[in-house]
């Protein structure tokens, strides 16, 4: 199936009101804002919102696979398994990498890669978007092209894979509860957080030009 081409890192329009702003995006230099979590979480609402507020390009990982492989997600799965699927993000996620900075949503499963995983802390902040089982099937209701969640209880898959990721995701370099809040309210967390996080001298790689000199 072909995919309609779209421009998934969609050009940045700085939040020239919030000083932060440009403070964030010359501490990040060529790094990447690698959001994780899982289905439902909000990656790709709240990345969007994110990249708005920080003069950020964004890029959402999955549709960079779709075009990639030329199939959706759903299809890919279908018709290759989960570990073809896995391979082929974690190959364009690396590639992702090396066009910092940006905000960069990923799929629920990339960060469970170990290699994905390094690959983010040399190249991004990993920022790990947390919700609770009812706030993330509310929202995951609401969709139906979710390969992990097309057989059996839906429920049950979700709280599986929480017991399964959630200690993964905990690795992330930033936190942040989600809960039922606005978009634009976790936004406005994220940016504290981000600028916390980089002046307090909790970032250790303040200022370092990556990946590949820039």
């Amino acid at each position: 199936m072909s995919l309609p081409r779209q421009d998934p890192k969609q050009e940045p329009k700085a939040d020239d009101a919030d000083p932060r702003s440009e403070r964030i995006r010359a501490a990040l230099g060529a790094r990447s804002l690698v959001l994780i979590g899982l289905m439902g979480a909000g990656k790709s609402s709240v990345g969007k919102r994110l990249a708005g507020a920080l003069g950020l390009p964004f890029t959402d990982a999955d549709h960079e696979i779709e075009v990639a492989a030329g199939e959706s997600i759903q299809e890919i799965f279908a018709d290759h398994g989960e570990a073809y699927f896995r391979d082929g993000e974690r190959k364009v996620i690396a590639r992702l990498l090396t066009s910092g900075p940006q905000v960069l949503a990923t799929g629920g499963g990339a960060f469970m890669d170990s290699e994905t995983r390094n690959r983010v802390a040399e190249s991004g902040l990993s920022i790990w978007l947390r919700a609770e089982l009812p706030v993330l099937m509310k929202r995951v209701r609401r969709r139906s092209h979710r390969p992990l969640l097309a057989t059996g209880d839906a429920r049950e898959t979700m709280k599986r894979l929480m017991d399964e990721r959630y200690p993964v995701y905990a690795q992330a370099d930033l936190v942040v509860d989600t809960k039922d809040a606005p978009h634009d309210t976790v936004v406005g967390e994220i940016v504290g957080m981000l600028d916390e996080h980089l002046f307090s001298g909790k970032d250790s790689r303040h200022g370092e030009q990556t990946p590949e000199g820039k």
